[in-house]
């Protein structure tokens, strides 16, 4: 088998376009006064979030890759690295990272990771860099585990997530509009992912896509961005702060106090850990499905519109 196949670190690759672009989108902004907002602290600690995600990789990556490698021992399969074998890798990696960010939004331990990528109230591309520091305690690396199986390389696999996340930058903007019908209708754009970010009721937990959004469309999460209801960015509850520490932990230490409340039944305990967020033992919140119900008790006319069963 296939042991030393190797690919570029194409996200490390990627920093100086990032950094182009966003100096690009600040300027246009600044100069046109159209196409988002850029809020200094905010912005900061998006830049030190993605500094931390880096660092985060360094010293704990090994994690992940021992794992992958564990699996690459015991698959009897190698699809090896011709051109279609990575197409294929990078369509399938991509279905992965549409259950890996539904995961992220529907169970409390994984959103604990993913929450900071949520918690800006501003909408540009250094949203796009406010990432995780915690992603390895959240175990997602064992959907990758499948695609290993399968008899694609672990440093195919993991070079098709940088390229996915390399894609999934631009989308993180107000200065572009919609894109060509074609494009909308298969690809994730900024409209889509403008409605992912919102805390609006219609907008909660949609539009999951990485590249492609037909994952939604097929799995019934698609909302698209309505002309009439501009998006609201942030959480449901904003944290009102740009502390990148406790972005980055505050609901590890929201989940930690959840559990060791007292008298709390063993299952309680461990859905305050696994179940959407918003759950509670005794009903006193309310995750995005109650949010939902409660929105349209208010306005009825809104049931059967897109976000509203």
């Amino acid at each position: 088998m296939t042991d030393t196949l190797t690919y570029p670190d194409v996200v490390s690759l990627a920093v100086p376009f990032f950094i182009a672009a966003i100096l690009i989108e600040f300027f246009w902004i600044r100069l046109s006064g159209r196409g988002g907002r850029y809020e200094t602290r905010d912005a900061l600690t998006s830049l030190i979030m993605g500094a931390g995600n880096v660092a985060s990789g360094i010293a704990l990556g090994f994690v992940a890759w021992g794992f992958f490698m564990v699996l690459w021992e015991i698959t009897p399969f190698d699809l090896g690295s011709s051109w279609w074998v990575v197409l294929l890798c990078f369509v399938l990696d991509d279905l992965r990272y549409y259950w890996v960010h539904r995961f992220g939004h529907r169970i409390r331990w994984v959103w604990a990771s993913h929450v900071n990528h949520h918690s800006s109230q501003h909408y540009n591309l250094t949203t796009a860099l406010r990432q995780t520091w915690t992603y390895t305690f959240t175990f997602m690396m064992v959907v990758r585990a499948p695609l290993i199986l399968m008899g694609f390389h672990p440093a195919l696999v993991l070079f098709c997530g940088g390229l996915n996340l390399i894609y999934q930058f631009w989308i993180h903007t107000e200065a572009i509009g919609r894109m060509p019908r074609w494009f909308e209708a298969i690809m994730n754009t900024p409209s889509h992912h403008r409605a992912h970010h919102g805390r609006n009721p219609r907008y909660l937990d949609c539009n999951y896509a990485g590249v492609f959004i037909i994952w939604d469309k097929m799995f019934g999460t698609f909302v698209p961005e309505q002309d009439d209801e501009k998006v609201d960015y942030g959480l449901v509850h904003n944290l009102g702060t740009f502390n990148p520490l406790r972005v980055a932990f505050h609901e590890w230490v929201g989940i930690f106090r959840d559990v060791t409340q007292r008298g709390l039944t063993l299952r309680e305990r461990l859905m305050y850990a696994v179940a959407p967020p918003g759950w509670s033992h005794d009903g006193s919140r309310d995750g995005s499905d109650r949010i939902k119900a409660k929105h349209l008790e208010h306005f009825p006319e809104k049931r059967g519109t897109p976000g509203f069963r």
